[in-house]
């Protein structure tokens, strides 16, 4: 009888499933809140990172080119960035503790904003010394410039490309730097080519200027992004009022209120929130619905959910974003 009434309790769960269009074949949504980050390749990616950043600070100073010794500049940052990064996705491994009960995966974030911040810092040295070259431009070799360039540009091509596809912020942040790099390199091969050609020098600190304005383009959407994340904020690409819709189509939902939406790291969201149901229903009915919102959540990209079930007298505001004041509780 038991069995049967089990039974019976999965099959309804099932058939909240059917209700959201997907059929009556299971669904596994373990790999939501999962990342598979590359930390093998990043270790190649500082290594050769620190050979780009030799190759071009050796032929800046022998070229004479800003520009090269800018782009050896953000290589400089790179290998900060990439480091960082290695060291914060080794972290994202540990696994949760008493101290620590989401894990480590902040310290990709971290990572990720000192990242950003060094770039604009790097940015302001760039147009420094670019201001000088403008008043007293210097002669440039530009055999050197494309020596060094080439090796710069085809090392961060490959570092870039193989790992562009990862969705983990910290490796994002680290492939722009990459593919930023690579930008810059061809770019002071193309200026190096007219410095030869018409020893119109200007050009070195014009490119600077370029790989500068690339430089903090990239900088600030890395920090934006962040920002958000440690902020709380209603991770990017998913929609407050969509979830919410979500929610409330799920039958025998009454209402929700006091929902939060926030990114522990890169495609890990979470989503916490109270919902109202009949009072009469039994704890496995009420399971039935969890699962479905669950389910539904999921797909929306909400891998980890917190909901706090309760009947129509509850005490707490009906809006949907958190109350701004606390009810007073009764001694």
């Amino acid at each position: 009888m038991e069995g049967n009434e089990q039974q019976g309790h999965r099959q309804d769960c099932s058939h909240g499933h059917d209700s959201h269009g997907h059929g009556s074949h299971d669904h596994d949504h373990g790999g939501v809140f999962h990342s598979h980050a590359p930390v093998g390749k990043m270790k190649t990616a500082f290594l050769l990172t620190l050979f780009i950043l030799v190759v071009e600070f050796t032929g800046g100073l022998l070229s004479h080119s800003l520009a090269l010794l800018s782009d050896a500049g953000h290589v400089l940052t790179d290998i900060a960035a990439i480091g960082l990064s290695w060291y914060a996705l080794r972290q994202a491994e540990k696994p949760s503790d008493e101290r620590m009960t989401f894990g480590y995966y902040r310290s990709g974030i971290l990572a990720a904003l000192v990242n950003g911040m060094s770039l604009m810092l790097i940015t302001l040295w760039i147009l420094w010394e670019a201001s000088q070259r403008f008043q007293h431009p210097q002669p440039v070799q530009s055999a050197w410039m494309f020596v060094s360039a080439g090796v710069g540009l085809a090392l961060n091509l490959y570092l870039g490309l193989g790992m562009r596809g990862d969705t983990n912020i910290n490796v994002k942040s680290a492939v722009m730097h990459m593919l930023g790099d690579a930008a810059a390199s061809a770019g002071v091969i193309v200026g190096g080519l007219v410095m030869l050609a018409t020893k119109w020098y200007v050009v070195d600190p014009i490119l600077s200027v370029l790989i500068a304005a690339l430089i903090a383009f990239g900088a600030w959407r890395i920090v934006r992004q962040t920002v958000v994340v440690l902020m709380e904020g209603v991770p990017q690409g998913v929609s407050f009022q969509s979830v919410v819709a979500e929610i409330k189509a799920v039958a025998g939902v009454q209402d929700v209120h006091d929902v939060h939406m926030w990114c522990i790291s890169s495609g890990r969201n979470a989503l916490s929130c109270h919902l109202v149901l009949d009072g009469v229903l039994t704890i496995r009915e009420c399971q039935c619905i969890l699962r479905n919102l669950e389910h539904r959540l999921a797909h929306l990209g909400i891998g980890h959910v917190t909901i706090q079930m309760e009947d129509a007298d509850h005490p707490h505001g009906q809006s949907e974003l958190c109350a701004a004041t606390e009810p007073v509780h009764e001694h």
